[in-house]
């Protein structure tokens, strides 16, 4: 082949050249000095969940008519959401640009990622793309909800591109404590965009696959146009520990808990965790039971999936453990957060019926209290003090190590990523502005970042940033097979009730003369005992009287007005003597 003969800017010929492209740039840009520069390529993105907030993580990436979603998860419901039992994003802005949605990807198999799936298909029957053990976890919540059948789902890999309409998807492997994580590097006309999704720096994971640092920097050296980063850990300073440094410690607590049983409580989807916990246990020739919906359902995904290995006979149902004596026992629980219907709180509290807390327990709590559980946690350890077993539940054990990254890590990927632009997501308020606090650490100037809330819709171009507007967003309430049938004004009666009770008042009216043929009597609930508080309650009757003989009007039968004068007036009563307020229900019947 011959050799080309490229010119050396060394030479003539090379100083011409390079002398009549600047020529050549310098003439084009003054004939075009007076026209405005041409608009940048620019992406959207709207945030349905997962800033400000813990949970519930869902991201929309929007150019031009080319919609696909990240993730689909739920949160749990604290105090101030009683009888609530899941809380899952809004999808109104989904279901109104259905036809532009492309596709749902999936960054690993965590509720706060997947949980809200089927209440999504149930809407809008996009496509999912997920990883091998995220589609096993996928595919048993949509058995539960029948709808499996009608799902369109794709295994991924990391490496793999995804089309999908004007955007490129490459999956890019991290490190979590879920295996199968992945971070996604999102290529489109405006440039490239990369999604961590939950993730942290491990370099002796227990699935020996380290996080795939090196795809992040080769995007880096492309030139990323932004980056939206994991913010859980952001307040904490240093490196996450090793997953593998819970299993050394396990190895010592199992040996010191001598000829007890074991009793371990885990977060339900660390298979890590799991596969640790067997481990030690077949070494000291111990079998292991599984006790927990959600765990029972991991460890079979995980062992059918091969994520778990579990050696043959080592396994046991939870109802054989009897045939077992102590010191050959280890049971893997739910129930780390303190959870009222755990399996750990039901042993606690001696509610459990196939497994019998006693002093011959040992007792492990594998995980740190999310803000919010340090009381709910409290309460089952000192339950299970009391039926004089030892707990281990302290940090210096080194039973839990976080899956997320702090802040060395973070400041690592920052600067092997090397963004135009930085949006910190999944986080309350607090981890968002101190993980901008980070970036500007590194040099990120305060324009180039953009600390969001739930509902912000952006547009990212090369020239900067742009709030756009607010997309519904916000909390759906399922409570048992009820999805946004409980508002706030459901709840807020909710918490009426439970703190002041409910007085009921009863009474039937003649409709020809207006007199009243029986009652009023009055039922109190939650707020006072009628037996010793007599005198309050034949001042209420007494009262009611009074006001449906002043009100009722036998000609135009004005239920409401009747019923709200009872209300306000019995209200008005109960509180001049108790100091109290409880929900009044007047139940007027017509004869």
């Amino acid at each position: 082949m011959a050799k080309q003969n490229i010119p050396n800017d060394r030479s003539d010929a090379g100083k011409r050249n390079s002398r009549k492209r600047y020529y050549t740039y310098r003439k084009v840009n003054k004939k075009n000095s007076l026209r405005s520069p041409e608009p940048k390529e620019s992406v959207r993105v709207a945030f349905l969940g997962g800033m400000n907030e813990i949970g519930k993580n869902m991201t929309v990436y929007e150019y031009k008519d080319d919609m696909f979603i990240v993730d689909c998860g739920i949160a749990f419901p604290g105090d101030e959401l009683p009888g609530v039992d899941l809380v899952i994003p809004d999808f109104t802005y989904i279901e109104k640009n259905a036809d532009k949605m492309r596709g749902l990807i999936i960054t690993h198999g965590h509720e706060d990622h997947i949980g809200g799936i089927a209440y999504l298909l149930k809407k809008v029957n996009v496509p999912i793309y997920a990883t091998k053990l995220t589609i096993g976890l996928i595919k048993g919540k949509l058995k539960e909800h029948n709808i499996l059948e009608s799902a369109k789902l794709v295994e991924i890999k990391p490496h793999d591109n995804i089309t999908l309409g004007a955007f490129n998807i490459e999956l890019i492997h991290v490190n979590h404590s879920i295996p199968d994580a992945v971070g996604l590097a999102v290529r489109c006309p405006a440039g490239i965009l990369i999604h961590t999704g939950d993730f942290k720096i491990d370099t002796t994971p227990v699935d020996g696959d380290m996080i795939d640092l090196t795809r992040f920097a080769e995007y880096g050296k492309k030139g990323v146009l932004a980056l939206f980063q994991d913010s859980t850990n952001a307040e904490r300073p240093g490196y996450t520990m090793s997953e593998k440094t819970v299993g050394e410690s396990f190895a010592n607590l199992f040996r010191k808990a001598g000829r007890r049983r074991i009793v371990v409580a885990t977060f339900a989807s660390n298979i890590h965790r799991v596969q640790q916990i067997i481990d030690v246990a077949q070494q000291l020739k111990r079998k292991v039971a599984v006790v927990g919906r959600s765990l029972e359902n991991l460890v079979q995904v995980g062992e059918e999936l091969g994520y778990l290995n579990v050696p043959e006979n080592i396994l046991i149902n939870i109802d054989n453990i009897k045939n077992f004596e102590d010191e050959n026992l280890v049971i893997i629980t739910t129930g780390s957060q303190g959870e009222p219907m755990s399996a750990l709180t039901k042993m606690a509290f001696g509610e459990h019926r196939k497994v019998i807390a006693s002093p011959n327990d040992y007792v492990i709590i594998s995980a740190t209290p999310i803000p919010g559980n340090e009381k709910m946690v409290g309460n089952v350890v000192n339950e299970l003090m009391k039926r004089g077993i030892e707990v281990i539940y302290e940090k210096m054990y080194e039973v839990h190590v976080s899956g997320h990254a702090c802040q060395e890590e973070l400041k690592l990927m920052m600067g092997i990523v090397k963004p135009r632009f930085f949006i910190p997501v999944h986080g309350e308020q607090k981890h968002l502005q101190k993980h901008a606090l980070l970036a500007q650490s590194m040099g990120f100037s305060k324009d180039n970042i953009y600390v969001g809330t739930i509902g912000d819709h952006i547009e990212i171009s090369e020239d900067g940033i742009k709030y756009i507007d607010t997309v519904p967003s916000g909390e759906i309430y399922v409570d048992g097979i009820g999805v946004g049938d409980v508002g706030n004004i459901v709840l807020n009666d909710r918490k009426h009730l439970s703190q002041d009770g409910l007085i009921i008042v009863v009474a039937t009216i003649n409709t020809s003369t207006g007199e009243i043929e029986s009652g009023p009597d009055i039922v109190s609930r939650g707020f006072v005992y009628v037996r010793e508080s007599e005198e309050l309650m034949n001042s209420a009757r007494e009262l009611a009287c009074g006001v449906i003989k002043e009100t009722y009007d036998s000609r135009y039968h004005d239920w409401n007005s009747v019923k709200s004068k009872l209300r306000d007036e019995i209200s008005h009563l109960m509180y001049e003597k108790t100091k109290r307020s409880p929900m009044i229900l007047p139940i007027l019947m017509e004869i």
